[in-house]
């Protein structure tokens, strides 16, 4: 039995984002479009006899114990189903980190479905989400991935057709935002205006991408762009590069545009970089999976 085994954890972005009320626990209800891309961490597990997790990666400021969820993950499915062999992970990120992009929900679902395998512990898809959804709100749906209604606090999913083929450019401020700051900082009960979420599905069905690009709204905005006015120029940017609409993804800072044509998406790309709006600029594709 092969005792390594390397997996992919894809980014996420919000192709709608409304927060629709706040529960008594402090949690937010929201209802969001979410869409995988393909620009992705890589993991590598590999087996160890010893009961220990070692965790490594090539960015600095992470955490490599208990405070990352990765750890986190490997450590609940040992203790979950008395696993006495332990496992190695090398975390390898490209996902910009605290970006509004799901980079460490995703790699926590990837250690989730790489330990259930090594383990030999053959848990289903909706196992593994029921367990992730305990250690983050997004991790069922990196579990999931692909297109998706997301409701409650994120963990109600209803999967969508694959949105039509198109570019998307993601740009990333050398600033970091507080998922937390946002929503305190958010007035749920006055929010004047919220995105079309039933619309962009009924155009998500109909496979109309200008439909889905036309009611592109993040009520998170509100609060990130008056602290962080890049993330409103990168906007501006894009979409007078020819972006059929561009947005901030989940609580930012990260700033994603959709492209029908792929040169003028290659353009914004090179103006965004020599402007130095951005650190991080990856120009990708969308995730399509069959449902």
């Amino acid at each position: 039995m092969a005792d390594t085994l390397q997996l992919k954890a894809y980014a996420k972005i919000n192709l709608g984002l409304d927060v629709v009320g706040k529960r008594e626990d402090g949690y937010h209800e929201v209802r969001m479009i979410m869409q995988t891309v393909k620009l992705f961490d890589k993991l590598t597990f590999r087996l160890l006899q010893e009961d220990t997790i070692r965790l490594k990666t090539n960015v600095g400021f992470l955490p490599c114990d208990d405070n990352n969820l990765v750890y986190k993950a490997v450590k609940q499915l040992k203790e979950r189903y008395h696993v006495t062999q332990g496992m190695e992970i090398d975390l390898y990120k490209c996902i910009p980190v605290a970006a509004g992009m799901a980079g460490g929900s995703a790699d926590c679902a990837a250690a989730l479905v790489g330990a259930s395998k090594l383990f030999h512990l053959h848990l289903d898809k909706k196992t593994l989400m029921e367990i992730g959804v305990q250690l983050g709100a997004d991790v069922p749906y990196c579990i999931m991935r692909g297109t998706a209604l997301s409701e409650g606090i994120g963990e109600v999913l209803t999967p969508l057709p694959s949105i039509p083929k198109c570019k998307i450019l993601i740009a990333k401020p050398p600033i970091s935002v507080s998922t937390k700051y946002v929503y305190e900082h958010l007035d749920a009960k006055g929010i004047e205006k919220h995105p079309d979420v039933d619309g962009m599905v009924r155009a998500i069905k109909a496979g109309n991408l200008k439909g889905i690009t036309d009611r592109m709204e993040n009520v998170l905005e509100s609060v990130t762009i008056p602290a962080y006015p890049v993330i409103e120029e990168i906007k501006i940017c894009m979409k007078e590069q020819g972006a059929l609409n561009a947005m901030m993804s989940g609580s930012g800072p990260t700033v994603f545009g959709i492209y029908a044509d792929v040169a003028k998406a290659e353009q914004a790309k090179r103006l965004i970089q020599d402007k130095q709006l951005a650190n991080q600029v990856y120009l990708v594709d969308a995730f399509h999976q069959e449902i």
